[in-house]
């Protein structure tokens, strides 16, 4: 059954083209804005080419949508400056359009947690540079929201990884370097549990959130895989790979000095304590409510490593 509502994706990076397929295959009109045409769509999506840094332009490019989906991200280096202004100007078009605005988020926001799982109705008590901004963010689209300008429902998800996801913690330094038979590289201590949300269920997730009234004017941890070890991952990558996943420990005091010279470097370092304690999502409220089926971390594994062995193949 098709869906004539229109449904617009801001972003089409590494979750949203996921999401865009997503909502095609559920027979749904939709439109992608991103800075530069996108290619290889499903027949049918409507692909607009739009710098969403002018607010103006980016609410003529969802002129019509009922929902419109925030998956947009800015460079890591210059993640606290570039990121809101790309925000606000979604807002705007959504405010226009009149239309339910859906916004994918990370985890930045709860700061160190000692371990103790995230939940929906944790403080947001972030100390670094990055998790300052999105806490900004989120309530800039919180009072939209109370002040009846927006209606809105927050998506956040944990580290991701997947088909065609290189720039995450486990993509070029663990999955490409697996594949490719190198040592993995990963900083902090891979025997502490870990949660991964994997892309195609972060898709599924929104694509609810824009879809059921239920999830209006809420915050929701997005459903994946189980949350296990990142030991645990790598010895699934080693399994489908025939050969063993050795890593390559980088130490906190070596981010630290190559931070002064590196703006990677430097951000790498200031959110290491994901890593350096228990990081669980908890998403409870989601699966509870709209029982959402996930995909079993073995299968994301398997299916991630087959893209990532195919990608090297056409090298």
């Amino acid at each position: 059954m098709t869906d004539s509502r229109l449904h617009v994706v801001f972003g089409a990076g590494q979750v949203g083209h996921v999401l865009v397929a997503h909502l095609a295959g559920e027979g749904k009109a939709v439109r992608v804005v991103s800075l530069h045409q996108s290619q290889a769509l499903p027949d049918g999506v409507d692909s607009r080419a739009v710098d969403v840094t002018d607010g103006d332009a980016a609410a003529d490019a969802a002129e019509g949508a009922s929902v419109i989906y925030q998956c947009l991200n800015a460079p890591y280096t210059e993640w606290p400056e570039r990121f809101p202004p790309l925000q606000r100007a979604v807002m705007m078009a959504a405010e226009r359009s009149d239309a339910l605005l859906v916004t994918l988020e990370n985890v930045y926001g709860y700061g160190p947690t000692g371990g103790t799982p995230m939940t929906e109705s944790m403080p947001m008590a972030a100390t670094t540079v990055k998790g300052l901004a999105r806490v900004a963010m989120t309530q800039e689209l919180l009072a939209a929201s109370e002040a009846g300008r927006l209606r809105i429902a927050i998506g956040r998800a944990s580290d991701f990884f997947g088909a065609g996801v290189t720039e995450s913690t486990l993509g070029e330094r663990v999955f490409a370097n697996a594949v490719a038979d190198k040592h993995a590289a990963f900083i902090g201590n891979p025997d502490l549990l870990h949660t991964y949300s994997y892309v195609p269920d972060m898709a599924a997730g929104l694509a609810i959130l824009g879809t059921d009234e239920r999830a209006v004017g809420q915050i929701w941890h997005l459903p994946g895989p189980e949350t296990s070890t990142t030991r645990a991952v790598l010895d699934l990558i080693a399994g489908q790979l025939g050969h063993s996943v050795p890593v390559r420990d980088v130490p906190k005091f070596v981010m630290r000095t190559a931070g002064l010279v590196s703006p990677m470097m430097r951000g790498l370092a200031e959110m290491s304590y994901q890593f350096e304690q228990p990081f669980i999502l908890d998403t409870t409220k989601f699966e509870s409510t709209f029982g959402a089926a996930v995909t079993p971390m073995d299968v994301a594994i398997k299916e991630t490593v087959a893209w990532y062995r195919g990608q090297r193949s056409a090298s």
